[in-house]
């Protein structure tokens, strides 16, 4: 298996790595990333470059063995549905309302496969669908500086298949998904010569609820652990939305209020900004995985320790706003 393994992760790495060279030499026909006062870029660059993830991942995905929830009948028509989408966006933008539209309705089509199969009661499902929709948009929201999303899907989907093989069963596909995000990220990181746009943001935050939650129905890991392994994206997300909300300001509309922005912005830059978040992805992923596989009654607590780490950090990024000039 483990041999089969590895083949699956080259393919999709070379397949990706061969997308991604020629959206390179094609990059003059490729949309651009709007550049305002939201942004944290300066100049006109490509994005859609999510494409190429998707060339190394989606034959693999579709051909190699996996367990029953990680089989493509779970995820893939979604999948499609918000990448054909997302990539429409990106090409040419769409309403918000019909992007929210198709947000709900692949979460809820995956919920929903996920409890016809899985038995699931009905709140159960409701609450999958939840997180699914939430977590295809903070993954859009986290994706605002160079390297950051990708960093998060090659460290993430690593830990996802590093449990899942540990296991006795098949691990190709979060592992392929994590190969073929590692040649877009040779150009995404900083200084990024291409984005990977909403069809690359938009479908890797679902797969992430995706094989979360159905890892957690098929018995594969504990309900905290997806939680840990994502938590540098889902607890700046999710306390930015919060903070938002509580001020009363208009929550749905682009800004730069989430850590990783400020952070960027009070000089870290786009290099220190990965390497912060880049480290806090790792090590939360590490616990994930030792907890998981060696002490898993130890899996709330670390999810609870390193949900202070990031109020910590978040804190002292506060701190350092309300000193500074800067302003939202």
């Amino acid at each position: 298996m483990i041999a089969a393994t590895a083949l699956t992760v080259l393919a999709a790495a070379a397949l990706a790595a061969f997308a991604v060279a020629a959206l390179d030499r094609w990059r003059a026909r490729l949309p651009v990333a709007r550049v305002d006062r939201r942004t944290l870029h300066a100049g006109s660059i490509p994005r859609a470059g999510g494409v190429a993830l998707w060339v190394g991942f989606i034959p693999l995905a579709l051909t190699v063995p996996a367990p029953a929830w990680l089989r493509p009948t779970l995820w893939a028509v979604p999948w499609a549905l918000l990448a054909a989408v997302s990539l429409r966006d990106d090409m040419r933008s769409v309403s918000v309302s019909l992007r929210l539209a198709v947000h709900l309705l692949a979460a809820g089509g995956f919920a929903w496969l996920l409890g016809m199969q899985f038995a699931l009661p009905w709140w159960t499902v409701v609450g999958a669908a939840v997180l699914t929709a939430w977590a295809l948009n903070l993954y859009n929201f986290m994706d605002g500086s160079d390297g950051l999303a990708l960093t998060m899907t090659v460290v993430g989907f690593t830990a996802f298949g590093g449990v899942v093989l540990a296991r006795g069963e098949a691990p190709d596909v979060p592992l392929a998904l994590a190969a073929a995000a590692a040649p877009l990220l040779v150009v995404n990181r900083p200084p990024a010569r291409m984005f990977i746009g909403d069809v690359g943001a938009i479908p890797i935050g679902f797969l992430a609820a995706a094989f979360g939650i159905g890892g957690v129905a098929g018995g594969a890991w504990s309900a905290w652990f997806p939680l840990l392994v994502f938590l540098p994206f889902g607890a700046d997300a999710t306390v930015t939305l919060i903070r938002r909300v509580v001020r009363g300001e208009r929550f749905w509309e682009a800004h730069r209020a989430h850590y990783y922005q400020r952070l960027h912005r009070l000089g870290a830059g786009h290099a220190g900004t990965l390497a912060l978040y880049g480290g806090l992805m790792i090590a939360c992923a590490t616990s994930a995985v030792v907890c998981e596989l060696a002490v898993p009654d130890w899996g709330l607590a670390a999810l609870g320790a390193w949900c202070a780490v990031h109020g910590l950090l978040f804190a002292a990024i506060d701190y350092h706003w309300r000193r500074s000039e800067l302003t939202t």
